[in-house]
């Protein structure tokens, strides 16, 4: 019998299958994907937009033809006509399913909106941009000197600011004679000038004394989400700080989904760099509109990211990054102008620096985090490790520093979890289990309270109980070990072996229930056997990055550890300890960095000769490539139970005594973990 039309909803990973003629709106509404909807499926609020992909797409097994949804119809192109809907959305009340299809929720279409975790850490920088304001008086034309008005202006930074020699391209020497002329002959230029031998760019002009400042974006751009950090570019402040979901998850959550797509799908990074642009000049938009500042004084933006999407922001073919020897187009530091990028949504001669990559799989966002936290200065040896979608990790001290990537996959960010969800109001973050009645009690983003407090439920009635985040999945899977509901393999027990009717059976397998509102129509919240695999893959594959670099320098432990990134900022160093996602260490030696690839653009945006010094460290740090290591494969298995099967934790069972419980479900379904592939 032929099976239903197949739907998967990205970014949350939902999937499910629907009888063709089923609206979009339907079906995202029975798999409990957060999409938006008030007009009661009339197509008149556009609240329930959505974004269909096609082609071939290996991560999921599925081929989308353009006929995987039904065809425009009138009710569409009455909204488009009074409204507009951008190229490609849908109205998800209106479309129907009518075969194989991948389905992206946008953002402004989700109920419960991203929380952006990468907030901007408090730091001091040294202020020296590579752009700054100059206020100068221009000597008037005169018939007997017929200088141009541009060469005069070089002349008047040269005797006043010492500045040898400029350049201007044609926009802004279209505006320069009527600005000198309004300023009378007083104005204030914006010069950006690198760490190079370059001239001096002209990148904007203001009659008279400018006084609104200029500013600069340091935007990390990850894999998952894009956040970025609004910066005064005299005072290094963050004024605001926003982001948003990368677009291209509808693409493969996962790097290597994306080059897959690319070499299935040709001309498939020609879509990816499109809309990648377009969210950043959403993101512009939206962060100027924020900080109440026209966009147009945004007139530099410092970039770091993983190489694929390094490449695919460039407009590049990634498919090199997706087989050895993993080259890269360019390992170089790139200097560009927002009009070469299509960034359109700032000022049209902002200038854009991309850090330089280490390796192909260890990107821009590793150099920000080496620029940020320096372990090359460090006496101890440090170990610091960025978590996202695929994990920069560094150890090192004075000596030496190596560097490589692991891919974990999109697990942490609460994707491929079968009660996930992204970081957003409702969504649980923090959890406890009590080791003796088993019972969970937790926290959601939104509220300070615990779920066993009163006034919990009055705190939580707008935003719900609507799932369980990446930090909130670690904490689950961590507390669920020390409980005694899941033994060293990885297998939750059944409700005889543990002692709670919470263990629910599940197929061949057991469910730990966390929470139950179907009776009032909400969800159900459990951790399967399926969330905890994917837990164990995605933290398997960390600590075995970390363990080939301890392996490469000849050490059986590390000083200290620093953990950046949302995952840093959010989850408990006991949690990670417990899950054996980082080597044991004392734990007031595990600190936090925060977002430490954001920090590093913000330093290169802000200070002009860190960008020679990042350029010059890249080079002193060795590349290690787990995909080609042995070793690596050795430590991901050993790494997949909890906290590992091999090397020893003697620091943290002083701590956290782990309860010696053996569960045994007559094997298949209790085999280690296979290897996750690179991405």
């Amino acid at each position: 019998m032929t099976k239903d039309p197949l739907v998967v909803f990205t970014p949350s990973g939902k999937r499910g299958h629907f009888a063709a003629g089923t609206p979009v709106l339907t079906a995202a509404r029975q798999l409990g994907v957060d999409l938006d909807s008030v007009c009661g499926g009339r197509g008149i609020c556009s609240k329930c937009q959505i974004t269909p992909a096609y082609g071939e797409f290996p991560k999921h097994g599925l081929s989308v033809d353009e006929q995987a949804l039904s065809d425009w119809n009138a009710v569409e192109q009455r909204y488009d006509d009074k409204r507009g809907l951008k190229p490609g959305r849908r109205l998800g009340c209106q479309a129907t399913i009518q075969g194989d299809v991948v389905i992206d929720v946008p953002p402004e279409s989700q109920v419960h909106k991203q929380v952006i975790r990468k907030a901007a850490s408090a730091r001091k920088i040294i202020m020296d941009p590579a752009t700054r304001l100059y206020f100068v008086e221009v000597e008037e034309p005169d018939m007997h000197s017929p200088t141009g008005d541009l060469e005069r202006l070089e002349r008047a930074l040269r005797e006043q600011w010492d500045i040898p020699a400029i350049q201007a391209d044609l926009t802004l020497l279209s505006k320069l004679q009527s600005v000198l002329r309004k300023g009378k002959w007083q104005v204030t230029v914006a010069l950006y000038k690198d760490h190079t031998d370059a001239p001096a760019l002209v990148t904007d002009i203001w009659p008279g004394l400018h006084e609104s400042g200029l500013y600069g974006l340091a935007i990390d751009l990850g894999s998952t989400t894009i956040a970025a950090h609004l910066t005064d570019l005299e005072s290094g402040a963050v004024v605001e700080s926003s982001g948003l979901m990368n677009p291209q998850i509808r693409f493969g959550e996962d790097l290597m989904s994306r080059v897959s797509y690319v070499m299935m799908n040709p001309g498939g990074h020609t879509e990816m760099t499109d809309v990648v642009r377009e969210a950043i000049n959403d993101l512009t938009v939206s962060i100027a509109q924020d900080a109440g500042i026209d966009a147009t004084l945004i007139v530099e933006t410092v970039v770091v990211c993983n190489p694929v999407m390094h490449h695919l922001l460039l407009g590049l073919d990634p498919v090199e990054l997706g087989q050895a020897p993993f080259a890269l187009a360019t390992s170089g530091s790139m200097f560009l102008g927002a009009d070469d990028m299509g960034l359109t949504q700032m000022n049209p001669r902002a200038r854009i620096y991309i850090l330089p990559c280490i390796a192909g799989h260890v990107g821009a966002d590793a150099a920000a985090v080496a620029l940020s936290e320096e372990p090359g200065k460090s006496k101890d040896l440090v170990l610091i490790v960025d978590v996202g979608t695929n994990a920069e990790i560094l150890l090192g001290n004075t000596e030496q520093v190596l560097a490589c990537s692991s891919p974990t996959g999109p697990a942490f960010e609460g994707a491929q979890i079968s009660s996930g969800q992204r970081a957003a109001p409702g969504a649980i973050e923090r959890i406890e289990i009590d080791p003796v009645s088993k019972t969970p009690r937790f926290r959601v983003i939104g509220s300070d309270l615990w779920s066993d407090e009163e006034g919990f439920d009055l705190a939580t009635a707008t935003s719900g109980i609507t799932g369980i985040c990446g930090s909130g999945i670690i904490e689950a899977v961590a507390e669920m070990r020390m409980a005694g509901l899941l033994d060293e393999s990885g297998l939750i027990g059944s409700a005889e072996q543990t002692g709670t009717v919470r263990c629910e059976a599940d197929g061949r397998t057991h469910s730990y229930l966390i929470h139950d509102a179907s009776a009032d129509g909400g969800p159900r919240i459990t951790v399967t056997q399926g969330d905890i695999r994917a837990i164990q893959l995605a933290k398997a594959a960390l600590y075995a990055g970390a363990r080939l670099l301890m392996d490469k320098i000849g050490v059986e432990h590390v000083d200290r550890v620093v953990l950046a990134g949302a995952f840093g900022s959010h989850i408990s160093t006991k949690h990670a300890m417990v899950l054996g996602m980082i080597p044991d260490v004392e734990l007031d030696k595990v600190t936090s960095a925060g977002n430490a690839a954001g920090t590093g653009a913000r330093i290169a945006l802000c200070n002009v000769a860190s960008r020679a010094e990042i350029e010059r460290v890249v080079h002193e740090i060795t590349k290690v490539e787990t995909a080609i290591e042995p070793r690596f494969q050795e430590h991901f298995v050993n790494a997949s139970a909890i906290p590992n099967s091999v090397d020893k934790f003697p620091i943290l069972t002083g701590i956290v005594p782990l309860p010696a419980v053996k569960f045994n479900t007559g094997g298949g379904d209790g085999d280690r973990p296979r290897r996750r592939r690179r991405g």
